[in-house]
């Protein structure tokens, strides 16, 4: 059952979440979420063959999201694979670690509860309020607006990839804030599970760890529910943007 409870929500907030929550009731189902996000990107104009700022904007910002970041927290599963991601980062002894797109915050607390003496920057172009709020009082967590390259001994990224056009521009960006020697924990979910999963990503799923490789990433593992990857910064590569885009046509038609 999904608790609205103990969440620092105001009041046109919590209004648009009981309003949601009412289209399924409160014992939601991950599908039961995927269905109303479909509607919300169809109803808001996004096309995935067409990045439009405005509409992709007005997507992102809507409460569907703050939503989504309560039922990761309640729902078994979810959460179980954030805390395997923060179980898999304290193993490094990461001092200062960035959690790229992790705006709800849950990860990053995960991660403080473990690693209490490291340092956990969240970057993210959308981040609610709520992730913000309850931040504020976790001295080792902030949130930024420009991170800076190679100052991190980790990052941790999850569900981002696949909701933008481009993304080998973001992974580049990703790979360039982690020290060399350092530490990336990453899930992709390359699936057409949503509207909002991109089609133009989905080849990645076979040829992802490829790309990291060119980009100077070895795989160490996966993290102990085989949820997610765990890459270490071995090279610091100036990307050859002429190979790399012709790996990626390449995937593309294979795929």
């Amino acid at each position: 059952m999904i608790s609205l409870e103990n969440y620092l929500l105001s009041s046109d907030e919590r209004a648009a979440l009981e309003s949601l929550l009412a289209r399924t009731g409160k014992r939601m189902s991950l599908q039961d979420l995927y269905g109303i996000m479909d509607e919300i990107w169809t109803s808001c104009g996004c096309d995935a063959s067409h990045y439009d700022e405005k509409k992709y904007a007005q997507f992102y910002g809507h409460p569907i999201w703050l939503l989504n970041g309560i039922f990761v927290e309640q729902h078994a599963e979810s959460r179980g694979h954030r805390v395997a991601i923060a179980e898999a980062l304290r193993l490094t002894g990461s001092k200062t670690i960035l959690d790229f797109g992790g705006g709800f915050g849950t990860l990053a607390r995960l991660i403080t509860d473990l690693m209490p003496e490291s340092r956990i920057d969240i970057w993210d172009p959308f981040p609610p309020r709520h992730g913000i709020e309850v931040c504020k009082s976790i001295p080792n967590i902030q949130f930024i607006s420009s991170p800076h390259d190679e100052s991190y001994d980790a990052l941790t990224c999850t569900d981002v990839l696949e909701h933008v056009h481009d993304p080998l521009v973001l992974l580049v960006d990703m790979i360039a804030k982690v020290r060399l020697g350092g530490t990336l924990v990453i899930y992709n979910c390359f699936y057409p599970l949503i509207k909002c999963h991109l089609p133009c990503t989905f080849h990645f799923i076979r040829t992802f760890d490829e790309f990291c490789s060119m980009l100077g990433l070895n795989v160490v593992g996966k993290t102990t529910d085989n949820h997610a990857t765990v890459y270490k910064k071995v090279f610091s590569v100036v990307p050859d943007w002429a190979a790399l885009r012709k790996f990626e046509a390449h995937s593309k038609l294979s795929y």
